[in-house]
């Protein structure tokens, strides 16, 4: 399989610039298994879409304002997206810098104090910040949101809430788990109206979010890695909610990935079950893969030859995925992290 087996075209112009002034106000294309039409919808009509019993589960991480601009003792500027921190005042990070720094140099930030470069491994760079506070609270004052790529424009006052869930509360993440934005506190409580439960998992998504697959050959492509955890809470939720009949559904990709990667088969868990996880996941998945962790998923549209796309295409059929997309374009729907989403049934097993 290919990376230009996932390539479409997208008029720029339907590339959302900037989030609605209403959360719940994006469009949501209903996405049934063929031979089932496309339905349009508003998000906030999701309660209507669900039944009493079903249970979605929320990423709860946070974004931090991970991005940071320095000098070298050369003068060199520096760019610096953390992308992992690592405790002690130490963080894994992406560089921006015209010639690698080596072990030992230090980059004056213009917030204050100093990154000391202590080694590379890859793309990464491990640093040891030397500022006045915690590394955490320290970058929430002084760090700006690390906005995606295709937002072309600064980070204004209003990203500062709009690039977060609602239920973000565990730190650590460098971009949203944008299927999650969708959803405002009026929304959340018309769903626990309607009986929809509501669950949380950990995934801390990670620079390499942003990365392009850079093989044709899918299977020479190495996964970047993302910290996961599967709490014990949730994995009894879903116990639950599949042995009453209610379906488990996720909201965004992020969801689907750290559930899959609580299923793989181990020693301790030869059958492939849900049990608890919490760790590191470098879980690709792609047409072929089976994913039985989820019955449907809210997610919205991705990139081009991205590895989300190639996510869904696995959940619900490429050609099914493509054929929405196809209609979200002709419908002018808006597309990327501040864009409309899906409600994604999974393609018929064969």
């Amino acid at each position: 399989m290919k990376k230009s087996d996932f390539r479409y075209e997208l008029p720029p112009a339907l590339i959302a610039q900037a989030p609605l002034a209403r959360r719940s106000a994006s469009r949501l294309l209903v996405v049934p298994p063929a031979p089932a039409p496309f339905a349009d919808h508003v998000f906030h009509e999701l309660p209507a879409l669900l039944a009493p019993g079903d249970l979605l589960v929320f990423n709860d991480t946070r974004v931090i304002p991970a991005r940071l601009f320095g000098s070298k003792q050369t003068g060199g500027r520096v760019e610096i997206l953390v992308e992992r921190l690592l405790g002690d005042g130490e963080a894994r990070a992406q560089l921006g810098v015209s010639k690698t720094p080596k072990p030992g140099a230090r980059i004056a930030l213009d917030a204050g104090g100093e990154a000391e470069v202590l080694g590379r491994d890859g793309e990464f760079f491990h640093l040891r910040f030397h500022v006045a506070e915690g590394l955490e609270a320290w970058l929430e004052h002084a760090g700006r949101l690390p906005l995606p790529p295709y937002i072309q424009r600064e980070p204004g006052a209003d990203d500062a809430e709009r690039y977060q869930t609602v239920f973000a509360r565990q730190a650590g993440a460098v971009a949203a788990p944008t299927a999650g934005l969708h959803f405002d506190q009026p929304l959340l409580d018309a769903l626990a109206a309607r009986g929809v439960q509501s669950g949380h998992v950990t995934l801390h998504v990670g620079a390499g979010t942003f990365q392009p697959v850079r093989v044709d050959d899918l299977s020479e492509h190495v996964m970047h890695s993302e910290w996961i955890n599967v709490g014990a809470a949730l994995v009894e939720q879903v116990r639950r909610t599949r042995a009453a009949g209610g379906r488990v559904i996720a909201v965004g990709t992020t969801v689907v990935r750290a559930l899959e990667s609580a299923m793989q088969p181990t020693d301790a868990n030869p059958d492939g079950e849900l049990r608890p996880f919490e760790g590191e996941s470098r879980l690709f998945i792609l047409p072929g893969y089976r994913i039985r962790s989820v019955d449907a998923m809210v997610t919205n549209f991705h990139l081009p030859e991205s590895t989300l796309l190639m996510m869904v295409s696995a959940f619900a059929g490429k050609d099914r995925v493509f054929a929405a997309y196809d209609h979200a374009i002709a419908a002018g729907y808006r597309f990327f992290s501040y864009g409309d989403a899906m409600l994604l049934f999974p393609e018929p097993a064969a």
